[in-house]
């Protein structure tokens, strides 16, 4: 396992780590990615034509069940081992800060702080017109959703809620994105899992880290690596990546 050994020793040598993860990490607790089919009573229905402001000035209601199941898919979950290896890299001595693609809070409940949610988050809803962060009330939280759901109210304006992620043709938050590039260039070791390397500008993060010396370890269970000379490839499903991988750190942090 050369690469796992190269891996290894790059994580050890490391003084600041940025774990960057996409869809393929919750996908191993049950979280659909987007390439999933729908099942149930959204079987009939394209997640593309949801996840616009357009989609959500059309029919509210669609769109904000449409979140609210997700929302339930995501509590329903537990973060996997991959996620708690990434928390427990973190507590075992090491500089690690996590950016996230995902809308889930699955980083959040394995341990991880002061995540960066690049695309937004579903526990986070806000106004759809004045943009002030929100509740879901809790009768939303705890009941059995399907179908449309009419989106509460804002206390401030009384404008809709809307699902607090970036829909397509929306900017990433700007303070994100800023905060999430410095990390990336000042990082020594960049470890992204499970990225497809398609959704832009998010999928700049690696070429990012890359030309600014890092060394870009990829998990995924496919080869996603450029052939850059500081580029390393992990293929296989995160959590046996992690497993494998923090087996071959220092002593103190084989329990990962």
């Amino acid at each position: 396992m050369p690469e796992f050994r190269n891996a290894a020793k790059a994580l050890s040598d490391a003084l600041e780590i940025v774990v960057f993860t996409g869809a393929g990490i919750s996908a191993e607790s049950g979280i659909p990615t987007y390439g999933d089919p729908l099942t149930g009573i959204w079987a009939s229905y394209d997640p593309r034509n949801m996840e616009t402001a357009k989609a959500f000035r059309e029919n509210p209601p669609l769109v904000w069940g449409w979140y609210l199941w997700r929302r339930q898919q995501v509590a329903k979950a537990t973060p996997n081992a991959a996620h708690l290896a990434v928390s427990r890299l973190a507590k075992s001595g090491y500089s690690v800060s996590v950016i996230t693609q995902n809308v889930d809070n699955l980083h959040e409940r394995a341990g991880s702080v002061d995540v960066l949610h690049l695309h937004g988050s579903l526990s986070a809803p806000k106004c759809f017109a004045c943009h002030r962060t929100a509740a879901v009330p809790p009768s939303q939280v705890t009941s059995l959703i399907g179908g449309e759901i009419e989106p509460p109210r804002c206390v401030r304006c009384n404008g809709k809620l809307r699902p607090g992620v970036v829909w397509y043709g929306e900017d990433l938050p700007s303070d994100i994105w800023k905060s999430a590039i410095a990390l990336v260039k000042s990082c020594d070791v960049l470890i992204s899992v499970g990225t497809s390397g398609i959704v832009t500008p998010a999928a700049d993060v690696p070429r990012i880290a890359l030309s600014y010396g890092a060394t870009v370890i990829h998990v995924n269970t496919e080869d996603v690596s450029t052939g850059a000379q500081n580029e390393l490839m992990l293929i296989g499903k995160a959590t046996e990546v992690f497993k494998k991988l923090c087996a071959l750190l220092p002593s103190g942090e084989q329990s990962l």
